[in-house]
């Protein structure tokens, strides 16, 4: 489960300290221990999440690449998003050899608690290029509203 973090906007480029902490702490030192069904690895799979807020609501984009539009499920339970798909192992054949195998396949889940204020009826999904969009909308009344300041000198 992850919860939704502000980035600082002025920082180096190519250093991203919150992926660097999001890569240690999925690292698993005994992964590398655990049985292998052949060359494929028994763990599943996390795909890349990119997450921003704006005046109109947030915007959710996945890296799914390969991934059916019909494995993928977005839903809503209370105030969390739930986002779930699977990426299955394409056929192989006994006259296949395998030089390197990198790709990562199976299932994944990720959940992310929204603040309140955010319109669930009106969210909209969109999978184009192998890249997942969610927009949650925020109400109107939660949007920010900017309020004049009266001055000091009224006339009577």
């Amino acid at each position: 489960m992850a919860n939704l973090v502000k980035q600082a906007e002025s920082q180096a480029p190519g250093i991203d300290p919150f992926r660097t902490m999001r890569e240690w702490l999925r690292w698993d030192p005994f992964r590398e221990m655990a049985p292998r069904l052949g060359a494929i690895e028994l763990e599943g799979w996390n795909p890349s999440f990119e997450v921003r807020e704006n005046k109109e609501g947030f915007v959710f984009r996945a890296d799914v690449p390969g991934v059916k539009r019909e494995d993928l499920e977005v839903s809503v339970v209370g105030n969390r998003l739930q986002i779930m798909g699977k990426r299955e192992m394409e056929k192989e054949t006994k006259e296949d050899t395998f030089y390197a195998f990198e790709r990562s396949y199976g299932s994944f889940q990720r959940s992310f608690t929204m603040p309140d204020g955010c319109d669930y009826d009106h969210v909209r999904t969109d999978l184009a290029d192998g890249v997942l969009t969610v927009v949650v909308p925020k109400r109107a009344e939660a949007q920010a509203k900017k309020i004049p300041i009266g001055g000091a000198a009224t006339k009577s």
